[in-house]
């Protein structure tokens, strides 16, 4: 199974912690799982332009392949101005409309302070269901005072993205046994 763990922001560095810490989780406890950590601040992403996601070349083409091929997705976002950032509506914008079809996604989200903790449920699960992403309904909400120096400070919060993994990886393996049941059932 292939998981893809993205820190969707190009500044900061509370949601690369965040899931930096979910991603040793899953190789912690599915070693036979292979993890891929897209960090948005590493790639040259191109803005979508409406082309099919595979005529875009280098860090674009590279990202989005990345993406297209996993089984489930870990997204991890910040709240900037009461909504997602720019660079994360870019990658759902150079996908196609049904390119999470049949991935299990889930979501941690970073913001300063508890006034935005509805942004995940009225605007990225909005996108994902659109997208027919298989959402875990539950995420992590985590606030700046959970983190101290790039850490994680804060143990409930290290419980919650503990618990959201094990979710994951959960409802994709049942998700995978349906799909494959399904399959078996055509004679072909």
């Amino acid at each position: 199974m292939k998981v893809v763990a993205i820190a969707g922001s190009i500044v900061g560095s509370k949601t690369k912690t965040a899931i930096q810490y979910a991603t040793d989780q899953l190789l912690d406890k599915y070693p036979d799982t292979e993890v891929t950590l897209l960090d948005l601040a590493e790639y040259d992403m191109q803005f979508s332009d409406g082309r099919n996601y595979l005529d875009y070349q280098g860090d674009t083409k590279k990202v989005t392949e990345t993406i297209m091929e996993a089984d489930a997705l870990l997204i991890g976002t910040p709240i900037f101005q009461a909504s997602i950032p720019g660079s994360l509506k870019n990658i759902f914008d150079l996908l196609p409309v049904g390119g999470l079809e049949g991935k299990v996604t889930s979501m941690i989200v970073t913001a300063g302070s508890q006034r935005h903790y509805l942004i995940p449920e009225q605007q990225l699960k909005p996108i994902l269901g659109y997208m027919k992403a298989q959402i875990v309904q539950s995420y992590v909400y985590i606030e700046d005072v959970d983190f101290y120096r790039k850490e994680i400070t804060n143990d409930d919060v290290k419980f919650r993205i503990e618990r959201l993994v094990e979710d994951t990886m959960t409802l994709a393996r049942t998700y995978q046994r349906i799909l494959e049941e399904k399959e078996a059932e055509y004679d072909f």
